[in-house]
């Protein structure tokens, strides 16, 4: 937690404010039973009218100026919390961000997402309370317990018997609430993770009629999330019992013990009003203590979550010296190129090595498993090899800056996605200054002119979240739309056009060959069709290379891939 907030340092001057507002607010509330106890003494003892009145002004005065220095107080308090809340949360996204697939694999969607809303709320919140009471309870604790001594020091016993029983049960209960917060989180974590594969697979799961076996999966882990936060819950609450009988206790001590001293005339009845009133601001503030003190686990048990993030070694950081320029342009180059996903596990690719130039294909085909899109994902380095290296332009991509390199390359994923927004901004993502012309143009050479003219909008319909009001094949279509305005000199197609109808796919890979006539093309899929035209054609099996060359020298050289061929084509299309 503490670390986290080092950066409240920019609001240092706007905390010195907050905590003179502070003083200022805790001053007034500590003075007030002071007064009230002069009118009575004074006051009303000596029917004294004047002296009550102008007490009464004082008063009254001190409280406006409290109430003013409250609000100011609680105005910036909300500032500093909110805007601390809002830098937290951009450096968290930023740092996510540079995460490689391994760390988003390592933490998972579902946290991430936790940690960057809920997590962060819970530090606002603290922080906002800290802001107010962490300075206001000690001192009015303090200035009041000072007042209450001068008022009656032996009464004042009272009050050093109380507050460490109150400070124990505090520490008690806060000692068995830690833990409980912790794995409150951890079950914020699980339920989100379980309602995102249900929204995102709720096809599947209708189709599948399985509504009733993950209606009671969600129920599970909702469940498990109200039992921790009942636990939780019940163990603070039992705080407030508590410090009220306590409370009560004193109070009743204090009537009684301070009845006593002013029957013996050592205590007069305004000092016992005040007294009273002190000890309640002692007890009250203690209780704001024992507030802050309940949300401080919740929140320390976040700031470690956002620590994690934070602290997260990114695996594909740029050097130092990382270049942004390279002499060449377009040529990539495996060089016994080895990768596992973790340290000492199975290598998903061994020993893979090859050439691909500017106004070359190399396809890559292979079964299920076999590697094909791990092994295009290492270009823009979204993984780093485990052995080998990866060269772009010459130069191994660990000592590219990665920007650079990524602005090299137009990636279509297996998986197409879009955002939401209309057509014309989800394409504008490959050229930010692109004109209505070109992304026109860029539709027609991805063959999706067609269902986009039909869209009363056309180029400015909108694309719903996860672009579920346009079909697969026309996201990919689009995807690859994007891909080509960028012009980029290496073109990674990672199965793209496995959701097209034979004939779109025929017409698209046509109009790609002027395209791309300038660029180095990677191409991975599973149709032979896609990939009989290819300069070079990679056959991968359990993650290594059992052929290389094109369809007609792979026909004879690798059988393989002639089980491949022959499952998809006849002997006359062979």
């Amino acid at each position: 937690m503490l670390k986290l907030l080092k950066g409240l340092s920019r609001y240092k001057g706007t905390i010195i404010l907050i905590f003179a507002l502070v003083f200022i607010q805790s001053l007034s509330d500590v003075y007030l039973p002071n007064l009230m106890s002069d009118i009575v003494d004074k006051g009303v003892v000596n029917s004294d009218t004047n002296y009550i009145i102008n007490t009464g002004f004082k008063m009254i005065l001190v409280t406006i100026i409290g109430g003013i220095v409250t609000v100011t107080a609680s105005y910036f308090s909300s500032k500093v919390a909110m805007g601390f809340g809002r830098d937290l949360r951009n450096k968290v996204f930023e740092k996510v961000e540079n995460f490689s697939l391994a760390e988003f694999n390592q933490i998972g969607t579902a946290s991430l997402i936790t940690r960057t809303t809920n997590d962060i709320t819970q530090i606002q919140q603290v922080l906002m309370i800290m802001l107010r009471m962490m300075l206001y309870a000690p001192m009015v604790a303090i200035g009041a317990s000072i007042m209450a001594i001068k008022k009656d020091a032996k009464l004042s016993l009272i009050i050093l018997v109380a507050m460490p029983i109150l400070i124990v049960s505090i520490a008690l209960i806060l000692k068995r609430a830690v833990p409980l917060f912790k794995s409150m989180q951890k079950n914020v974590d699980n339920l989100n993770r379980v309602l995102r594969e249900n929204l995102i697979g709720v096809r599947v799961i209708r189709v599948f009629n399985k509504v009733e076996v993950e209606s009671k999966r969600f129920e599970g882990a909702s469940f498990n999330l109200c039992d921790v936060a009942i636990k939780a819950n019940q163990t603070i609450t039992l705080l407030m019992p508590l410090m009220m009988l306590v409370i009560n206790i004193s109070i009743l001590a204090v009537v009684w013990f301070g009845g006593v001293r002013i029957e013996n005339g050592s205590m007069q009845v305004g000092d016992l009003i005040a007294f009273i009133q002190y000890l309640a601001q002692i007890m009250f503030a203690l209780m704001m203590l024992s507030m802050m003190f309940v949300m401080i686990p919740r929140a320390s048990a976040s700031a470690t979550r956002i620590n994690e993030i934070l602290d997260m070694n990114q695996t594909l950081k740029d050097k130092e010296d990382a270049l942004k320029e390279t002499n060449m342009k377009g040529y990539v180059e495996f060089k016994n190129v080895s990768f596992s996903y973790e340290k000492d596990s199975e290598k998903v690719l061994s020993d893979i090595s090859f050439i691909s130039k500017p106004g070359e294909t190399t396809a890559i085909i292979g079964g299920t498993g076999s590697g094909k899109s791990t092994l295009v994902k290492l270009i823009p380095r979204f993984f780093d090899t485990t052995e080998g290296e990866v060269l772009v332009d010459g130069v191994n991509v660990k000592d590219l800056n990665a920007n650079y390199l990524r602005e090299k390359i137009g990636y279509v994923p297996q998986k197409a996605i879009l955002f939401s927004g209309s057509i014309f901004e989800n394409l504008k993502y490959g050229k930010d200054d692109a004109s209505i012309e070109d992304v026109e143009k860029a539709i027609e050479i991805a063959q999706a002119k067609g269902f986009v003219d039909n869209m009363e909008n056309k180029e400015e319909t909108i694309i719903s979240q996860g672009g579920t009001n346009v079909s697969g094949g026309q996201k990919q279509r689009l995807s690859i739309a994007r891909a080509i305005i960028k012009k980029p000199e290496i073109y990674i197609f990672d199965d793209s056009f496995s959701a097209l109808d034979f004939k779109t796919d025929k017409e698209l890979r046509k109009s790609l060959v002027d395209e791309t006539k300038e660029a180095t093309v990677i191409l991975v899929a599973q149709r032979v069709s896609s990939v009989v035209d290819a300069t070079r054609i990679i056959v991968l099996d359990e993650g290594r290379v059992v052929g290389i060359g094109t369809h007609k020298e792979l026909l004879d050289t690798c059988d393989i891939y002639k089980e491949i061929v022959s499952s998809q084509l006849s002997k006359e299309e062979m």
